[in-house]
């Protein structure tokens, strides 16, 4: 891979580390920040928009946080704006566990994709 091909991602750090946090509700910062490839300082920051933004809820618990997903939240995209975060975890850990995810219907036109590949 060449250096223009790392130029965009389809998932965001905020997508990552809300599904890191999705995977683990007690991971740390170094846990998450590792299965992200960022830094802790970014998903300190990260948390905290998500937080402010309604989507997790942080809770102390000893010396260590323990997070909470409000999965029933709208995603922020207003072509998504009638897709919950729910939809968004499911279709990932749908996806991990092997599962032929569906994707979440979106309020944006959808294309026909073909299992079936053409050579």
């Amino acid at each position: 891979m060449d250096h223009q091909e790392h130029r965009w991602t389809f998932l965001t750090n905020h997508a990552r580390v809300l599904l890191a946090i999705a995977r683990d509700p007690d991971a740390r910062l170094r846990t998450i920040a590792a299965a992200c490839l960022i830094t802790e300082r970014a998903v300190q920051a990260i948390i905290a928009d998500l937080e402010e933004a309604g989507y997790l809820h942080r809770q102390r618990v000893g010396r260590r946080n323990q997070y909470t997903l409000s999965l029933d939240q709208p995603l922020r995209h207003p072509a998504e704006a009638d897709v919950t975060l729910r939809a968004l975890v499911d279709f990932a850990v749908d996806h991990e566990n092997g599962k032929v995810a569906q994707p979440p219907k979106t309020a944006s036109a959808s294309v026909m994709v073909s299992k079936t590949r053409r050579t």
